[in-house]
């Protein structure tokens, strides 16, 4: 745990923390590529994103993930740091080319021996394993058959799901199929800013598809694996979902043409994701939009992605105000910074009301059973002083806006059952490489120092003013 003074400090704090119901779920977030490493240790297969950090001009100053935060070889260390902020639920997500460097085929055994380890140490320090099977690194080979443009991935996928949930089915009982849909079909295949680099709007609406296709496949799969009998829980039941990035889109002023913008944004960003999942179809209104450029749809597949979730994860940063453009690309819209907002060094306004917001819409007009803020954070720039000591109040101060948004969110009745700051570590921020930092925990790269940050004290006096337990 912290040092005693620090505890003592934290009970001071408790009475200004919001409070939150038992068994709340209190956690950090990571993702595989951006903090493993190991890249080539122990069969590891590439993965698109090896590939598209060696393409001259993708990646900001060429840096890559080969060793990243070197997690791989220092979870035990990580998972102590978890451990001294007092989380109860750690999110992860399983790197596909370590499982199966092929994509599909023979299973590599360290793959899964090395997450069968994660898991276990997990336990053994009371934090709640929540593993997300897609965090954007598919198998190169995967790839060069046509990746997610090609539907044949979809069996692919259910293929790797059956592989990693026979395996550790039996003590993870929170499951997240993919990792926010619109960055790996809109920033992977419109905007070329992610791997694979792709840009054409078609491919792009047959990616969203086909992503979304493949969780339906998978949830099936996930619940027929699940082993409550063996389960060192004791019978927990197995809950299967999805994390989806949504920003809301706000019109500039209050012109038909610029609320009509807002309307395709949210239709771009949000809706053309939650409806289908939440059994309506495609919404029409973009179907018109996007014309000839819509999906092949076969029939059952709307069936297919609507597969009842047990809940549903939220990844929120930023709004958007927009204003009507018709010479922009699609969604036709141009964003505006709003005079006065305070941003982050993403360029990412800060707007905690549109966290509340958006739960209580995902709430009232969507109604999943439970939700999950599975991210929330911010890029700040962030460094050691003289003393070692990380002081970082922007993030401190935008942790406590959130999570209060959060708990007003809570108390009007939203069905929300835990918060994961993003991220515990710094880690390679994809196309920017290592320039951005929104740990909690500060990394120095070059000896893979960790230093708590203030943040991160923030955060673990809050955890201790619940009375946190494992869920």
């Amino acid at each position: 745990m912290l040092p005693g003074k620090e505890l003592l400090i934290q009970e001071k704090m408790s009475s200004d923390f919001p409070r939150f119901p038992s068994g709340f779920a209190w956690g950090a977030a990571t993702a595989a590529y951006q903090i493993e490493g190991a890249a080539q240790t122990d069969g590891r297969g590439e993965s698109i994103w090896d590939r598209f950090c060696r393409t001259p001009g993708r990646v900001l100053d060429g840096d890559t993930g080969d060793v990243a935060c070197d997690h791989y070889h220092r979870y035990r260390d990580d998972i102590a740091l978890m451990q001294s902020l007092g989380l109860n639920a750690y999110r992860f997500s399983i790197a596909w080319p370590r499982i199966l460097p092929q994509g599909r085929g023979a299973v590599n055994p360290a793959g899964l021996d090395f997450y069968d380890r994660l898991v276990d140490s997990l336990l053994a320090a009371n934090s709640t394993p929540f593993v997300t099977l897609y965090h954007w690194d598919l198998p190169q080979a995967l790839q060069d058959e046509g990746g997610w443009a090609d539907r044949a991935i979809v069996d692919a996928f259910a293929h790797y799901a059956n592989v990693v949930s026979r395996r550790l089915g039996d003590r993870v009982h929170h499951w997240i199929t993919h990792n926010e849909p619109w960055c790996v079909s809109f920033l992977g295949h419109y905007t070329g800013e992610h791997a694979p680099g792709r840009r054409d709007l078609r491919e792009t609406l047959q990616v969203a598809h086909n992503v979304l296709l493949s969780h339906g496949a998978a949830v099936p799969i996930l619940r027929a694996n699940a082993r409550p009998e063996h389960s060192r829980k004791g019978g927990t039941r197995t809950r299967v979902g999805i994390t989806c990035n949504l920003t809301p889109g706000v019109p500039a002023s209050d012109s038909e043409s610029d609320m009509a913008a807002a309307r395709r944004w949210d239709g771009y960003f949000n809706r053309w994701f939650l409806d289908p999942l939440a059994g309506r179809g495609y919404p029409e209104d973009m179907l018109a939009y996007y014309g000839p450029a819509v999906p092949t749809i076969q029939p059952g597949d709307l069936d297919r992605i609507a597969v009842p979730l047990d809940f549903f994860g939220l990844n929120y940063y930023f709004r958007a105000v927009v204003s009507d453009d018709p010479a922009a690309p699609v969604p036709q819209a141009h964003q505006h910074r709003v005079e006065g907002a305070d941003y982050t060094v993403m360029d990412w306004e800060i707007y905690p009301d549109g966290l509340c917001e958006l739960l209580l819409r995902l709430s009232r007009e969507y109604r999943f059973p439970a939700i999950y803020v599975t991210e929330n954070g911010a890029a700040f720039a962030d460094g050691a002083d003289s003393e070692g000591v990380v002081h970082d109040a922007r993030r401190v101060a935008f942790l406590q806006a959130h999570i209060a948004a959060v708990h007003q969110a809570l108390a009007a009745g939203t069905p929300l059952a835990g918060y994961f700051v993003w991220s515990l570590l710094d880690n390679f921020e994809w196309a920017y490489g290592y320039a951005k930092r929104f740990g909690i925990v500060y990394v120095d790269y070059p000896t893979q120092r960790r230093i708590i940050k203030d943040s991160g004290r923030w955060y673990a006096a809050l955890i201790n003013a619940q009375r946190a337990r494992p869920l």
